[in-house]
């Protein structure tokens, strides 16, 4: 069910936007911060991947920010599908994800920028404002890390950990198994088949050089510990 539909915007010059969270009070939130703005209008919002896509067919919203864990769905899927789509449309990604991990898999999905939700309070407005006018939005540090790595400099600390070398699906279940989520759950959670889950499950592994269930949960549990 579609989580709520905001009424028109009050005049045609005002910019749509359609806000995806499965929190209530995070959308109320951002809904509250961007009508704040008289140019910008909050037109929908939806809880979860299916809803989104309905409002967005719906609406044809001028710019769609999201979170990364959507109620049955991910958000990176979600912007995938977007951008297929509808190539041209804007999307910003905002989520309390590690941006480290999350900001270059959301721009390589194909959203214009990554923001944190802590952030969101004093710089979601200037986000949106960013993208709108065609610009990517991330934070100095996120953009700072890229630099180097385009250059070829190191940080101070190591970039690249083991889970980045997970596909955005097999992250997806690798949190999922973090927090404690069954192969059946996740299956249901994810429109998938328990078996199609067991085979990331077995890649997961592979990748992370992990010999068994028990150890591929006790990483997964400390990540979503550490990342969150």
């Amino acid at each position: 069910m579609l989580a709520s539909t905001i009424s028109s915007p009050t005049r045609t010059s005002q910019v749509r936007i359609l806000v995806v969270d499965d929190h209530p009070i995070v959308r109320r939130g951002m809904t509250m911060l961007i009508d704040r703005e008289p140019d910008l209008a909050v037109c929908a919002e939806a809880e979860g991947l299916t809803e989104a896509l309905q409002a967005f067919r719906e609406w044809k919203p001028d710019l769609t920010i999201a979170d990364v864990s959507l109620q049955n769905g991910s958000g990176l899927e979600l912007v995938k599908e977007m951008i297929a789509q509808c190539p041209s449309v804007r999307i910003l990604v905002c989520s309390m994800h590690e941006e480290g991990i999350y900001a270059q898999r959301a721009l390589r999905a194909g959203a214009k920028g990554y923001i944190n939700k802590e952030q969101a309070t004093t710089e979601l407005t200037t986000a949106i404002r960013r993208v709108l006018k065609g610009g990517v939005y991330l934070s100095d540090q996120m953009t700072n890390s890229m630099i180097c790595q385009s250059i070829g400099q190191t940080e101070d600390e190591p970039h690249e950990t083991p889970v980045e070398l997970l596909s955005d699906r097999e992250l997806e279940v690798f949190e999922q198994i973090g927090h404690g989520v069954t192969t059946k759950q996740i299956a249901e959670k994810l429109y998938l088949s328990p078996k199609t889950i067991e085979t990331y499950r077995e890649s997961i592994k592979a990748k992370l050089h992990l010999s068994n269930a028990t150890e591929l949960t006790r990483l997964a549990v400390q990540w979503v510990l550490e990342s969150h």
